[in-house]
């Protein structure tokens, strides 16, 4: 292990995460008419002060400035994730059917009132990091009404797994998709993926028995339903009876997955389940790097079925692969994934750091081109995935550091 090689990479990614990401948030993003955040600011670096507001999008801002303000302590944060954490409780509650909202317009009002299950999940994250900032009981009952309501409407007690989607008073709906894009189908990954995600941290700050024994059974799901047994990819869309119903392979999910699974296994504590899991995640991350360019990069996906290959290098698989290869050295102990995650991060810093206005671009198109098509903050273009990327990487570095010595 090269500990100066890891203390380059930390003191890098500190540097861009309080010198460019944050402040870019704070200072661009802050809705001084209407409260809150902003809803969009586009890839030319346009603000559209009228786009609706994401609950997504909120949710992942409160989560960055707590976490912020908890592993970094400067006060600065914890006021920006209290102005999230206020607009939240006063805007996105449902208080007469319980649950949050999908989006609102940018005064405030709702937009679209469905109950997606992903969203939800969300704010579990985000009111927890929240609570672990503040001590403020009113977000852990928060998190914990979501917690009920989604084992309550979502969770399939004869099959397994969650469903993804519901109205405003949680009857199921016939489109179920996050986006256009994906299949509209009962039960996805994805999902899957960021419920585990909100229960892991939950159980960090509330040792609930229920709440121990669902995210037990999303680890489990994950290591013998979702991934697959025989290429050690992660299927991304099922039926009821968890029939997969989907070819492509998303290599920024297999490499996210690979340390989410393995980290919430670590939280629960049960040795030979962590073990399973590390097995297992090993695999993953393996599996991931067949999406792994010379230079140093993760393209999006692959379809098996068509062999359609998008070599796009999306933002958000560049942050969870440099988290992903720690983790994975972490694991395993070898060298060569402290290369990946430092080449990775070589890329995101020639490609895809905006060094002019601030933040990282959405995506490298395959002919090399920034992507200024799609948002540079938005409802799916938020501060989550490279603040944490950043984040892990200082307190992961910091304790093979203290480990080392």
């Amino acid at each position: 292990m090269s500990e100066l090689k890891l203390k380059k990479l930390s003191g890098e990614m500190k540097s861009d995460l309080i010198e460019n990401i944050l402040p870019y948030w704070m200072n661009t993003m802050r809705d001084e008419t209407n409260g809150g955040f902003y809803g969009q600011i586009n890839g030319d670096d346009e603000l559209v002060p009228k786009a609706d507001k994401g609950g997504i999008l909120n949710a992942r801002i409160l989560w960055t400035f707590s976490s912020a303000y908890n592993d970094l302590k400067d006060k600065n944060y914890l006021e920006k994730a209290t102005l999230a954490y206020n607009y939240i409780i006063d805007h996105f509650f449902d208080e007469r059917n319980g649950g949050t909202f999908w989006s609102l317009q940018f005064d405030g009002q709702p937009q679209d009132t469905k109950k997606q299950i992903y969203s939800q999940a969300f704010f579990i994250y985000a009111l927890t990091e929240y609570y672990k900032a503040t001590e403020l009981q009113q977000s852990l009952d928060k998190a914990i009404e979501l917690f009920y309501l989604i084992e309550k409407h979502s969770f399939d007690k004869s099959r397994n797994g969650y469903m993804e989607a519901f109205s405003q008073n949680w009857e199921l709906l016939e489109d179920l998709r996050l986006s256009e894009k994906d299949a509209n189908e009962n039960k996805t990954m994805n999902t899957h993926l960021h419920i585990l995600e909100a229960y892991t941290n939950l159980y960090r700050v509330w040792k609930d028995e229920q709440v121990k024994f669902q995210l037990d059974n999303l680890i489990e799901l994950f290591l013998d339903q979702i991934t697959d047994q025989q290429n050690f990819h992660l299927n991304l869309f099922f039926n009821d009876d968890w029939e997969c119903k989907s070819s492509i392979i998303s290599y920024g999910h297999d490499i996210e997955a690979s340390w989410l699974i393995y980290e919430a296994a670590e939280v629960l504590g049960n040795k030979e389940l962590l073990e399973k899991a590390r097995l297992t995640c090993i695999k993953i991350v393996q599996s991931s790097m067949e999406g792994l360019q010379e230079d140093g990069s993760l393209i999006y996906e692959k379809d098996l079925e068509s062999g359609h290959i998008d070599y796009e290098r999306h933002w958000w698989p560049q942050a969870e692969a440099v988290v992903g290869f720690l983790n994975a050295f972490e694991m395993t102990r070898e060298d060569r994934y402290i290369d990946h995650a430092l080449k990775c991060w070589e890329y995101i810093q020639s490609k895809l750091v905006d060094h002019a206005n601030g933040e990282w671009f959405w995506s490298i198109l395959e002919d090399g081109n920034v992507n200024r098509k799609e948002d540079k903050a938005g409802f799916w273009k938020c501060p989550y995935h490279n603040s944490r990327a950043c984040l892990e990487t200082i307190r992961r570095v910091n304790m093979l550091c203290k480990i080392a010595s």
